[in-house]
């Protein structure tokens, strides 16, 4: 279910298929969230933003802020809004969606 006159494969919520983001926006697939596996992205769409959170992660302290389908409301992931550690300053911005809540479609 792409938008009008796309033909990107994107990635959309497994729960009521909402478009969540294209697959030209993914960065990696080396991340871990709740549920396991997770995907870091520079863009998502149909998300709605919580609020914004100090969290310790694997990788050190972050501000993040949880998003959520702007469709069902399910929980995706979360976006870096700060890095703590100059190093992962790189993740700023850029989004995190758990694998088990998506599903690919061309």
């Amino acid at each position: 279910m792409a938008e009008a006159g796309s033909d990107r494969p994107l990635y959309s919520c497994k729960n009521c298929r909402n478009p969540l983001a294209f697959t030209a926006d993914l960065l990696s697939k080396s991340y871990m969230a709740k549920s396991g596996q997770a995907y870091l992205f520079s863009h998502v769409m149909n998300t709605v933003l919580g609020k914004k959170e100090e969290r310790k992660l694997i990788t050190g302290e972050y501000t993040i802020a949880n998003i959520y389908c702007s469709g069902c409301g399910v929980e995706l992931g979360w976006k870096y809004v700060r890095a703590f550690d100059p190093k992962q300053s790189f993740k700023e911005g850029n989004f995190i969606l758990e694998k088990s809540k998506l599903v690919k479609e061309y």
